[in-house]
């Protein structure tokens, strides 16, 4: 942005498009330049972290106007993202109603569905017309509704009684009441509930809107389907990394610092690499085996490469099964069955691939000596018990984790791969041992 002309012509849709690859001087001349109008629209475009360095780089005298107009859920997701040191700050910039509106909701868990709600949605009265309530939702409406698709009932004490929809209020007789056209049975989220399982349920209900209710049925608040997008791509982000064998990023890859990449990086890798030196201990192990057949030596990375990635495959499957609520630690049974013969099944396929490439490779270039069927029958029984562990450590770890209260995505790929690694030898030198006694060994 050096050009002072290209900076003149900047819009708000370049700057977003820019945005990923701009450093933190750039975003900040580039919002400067915006007018106001489309500098609002970017502003209520960006991630809380960027609206908390945006709102921090403006002068102090219109951090206020900016801080305003920041829907309560949104001024929440702002404050805590902030530096702790920045809240009450930030807290005061605030309208005295959205200041109690955002505390209460920095009360709940950021990962609870309490977390996730705006305490702005429409609401009416069982006992209205519907004249009554149309007037009255005009005038709830320039309170800034975080949407107006469904409208709540509430009693006195403020529980939820039933919904309605814009749409039904409009279509119904003047004459009627509320109570005779809304739906007494609205699917809730609780406001306790974990923002994974309120993504499930807006899955399987398609609404735009859930209420969200505490444990007597009070209406706290309504987290909207826009919200549950970022939880979900938040919630993907983080597993995926997980399964790559390291801690949770946290924030764009870009923004985050050098260090504190290769501290989340470096532990998985250290423990990863420790756990690989057992692998170094079982070569040793069979030592003796190796030098009596040095053929058996050739098949190893074949052997343990095909128990990790078909381990990685089985813990993958799951992991994801688990997070789109298709699989609960009751199922573990049927999983493992299910794995069992899935990994004896790609146990054979490979195997019979390995036993094939040895008699082939042996008739066109003598290279396994005059014992190479029993080799080959040794690669061929290996891959199937390889395999099939690989299988059943991948899909069962996944199950261990949950049980002991732990993330399953932590049972990495790179991890079970690890795992499989060592055990792949041990069970390839077994059955090697079983085979080719009396001629090899």
């Amino acid at each position: 942005m050096a050009d002072t002309e290209a900076r003149e012509e900047v819009t708000a849709e370049e700057l977003a498009d820019l945005w990923p690859v701009l450093s933190p001087e750039d975003r900040v001349e580039g919002f400067h330049l915006l007018p106001r109008a489309e500098a609002e629209d970017l502003f209520l475009t960006r991630s809380a972290r960027d609206q908390a360095d945006l709102l921090r780089a403006v002068p102090h005298e219109e951090q206020r106007s900016w801080a305003r107009l920041l829907a309560p859920d949104d001024a929440a997701d702002l404050v805590q993202a902030a530096e702790p040191e920045e809240r009450e700050r930030l807290l005061g910039l605030l309208d005295e109603q959205t200041r109690r509106d955002v505390r209460a909701l920095l009360a709940y868990a950021e990962d609870d569905a309490g977390g996730l709600m705006s305490p702005r949605y429409a609401r009416l009265r069982p006992d209205m017309t519907m004249d009554e309530a149309i007037i009255y939702l005009r005038r709830q409406a320039q309170e800034r509704l975080e949407t107006i698709y469904y409208v709540y009932v509430l009693d006195d004490a403020q529980r939820l009684l039933g919904v309605v929809s814009f749409r039904e209020l409009f279509a119904a007789q003047p004459g009627r009441r509320v109570r005779d056209i809304m739906r007494t049975d609205p699917v809730t989220v609780r406001d306790d509930q974990d923002q994974e399982a309120v993504s499930r349920v807006f899955r399987d209900t398609d609404f735009m809107a859930l209420p969200v209710v505490d444990a007597e049925g009070h209406l706290k608040g309504i987290v909207t389907v826009d919200d549950i997008v970022d939880v979900v791509e938040e919630e993907a982000t983080e597993d995926i990394q997980k399964i790559g064998g390291m801690e949770a990023l946290g924030a764009p890859y870009l923004e985050v610092g050098f260090t504190a990449m290769v501290k989340k990086r470096a532990g998985w890798l250290a423990a990863l690499f420790l756990g690989e030196m057992l692998t170094a201990t079982a070569m040793a192990r069979y030592e003796g085996e190796i030098a009596r057949a040095v053929v058996l030596a050739l098949f190893v990375p074949l052997i343990i490469s095909s128990g990790g990635n078909s381990g990685s495959q089985a813990t993958t499957l799951v992991i994801r099964a688990m997070a789109l609520g298709e699989v609960r630690l009751r199922d573990w049974w049927r999983v493992m069955r299910r794995e069992i013969g899935a990994g004896l099944a790609l146990g054979a396929v490979l195997g019979t691939i390995g036993f094939l490439r040895i008699v082939l490779w042996q008739a066109v270039r003598p290279t396994y000596g005059e014992h190479y069927l029993l080799v080959a029958a040794t690669v061929f029984c290996s891959l199937i018990g390889v395999v099939t562990f690989g299988t059943l450590a991948g899909s069962l770890l996944p199950f261990v984790l949950r049980s002991l209260k732990l993330d399953p995505a932590s049972a990495s790929a790179p991890f079970v791969a690890t795992l499989v690694d060592v055990t792949g030898l041990v069970i390839y030198f077994t059955t090697a041992t079983l085979i080719l006694s009396g001629t090899l060994l």
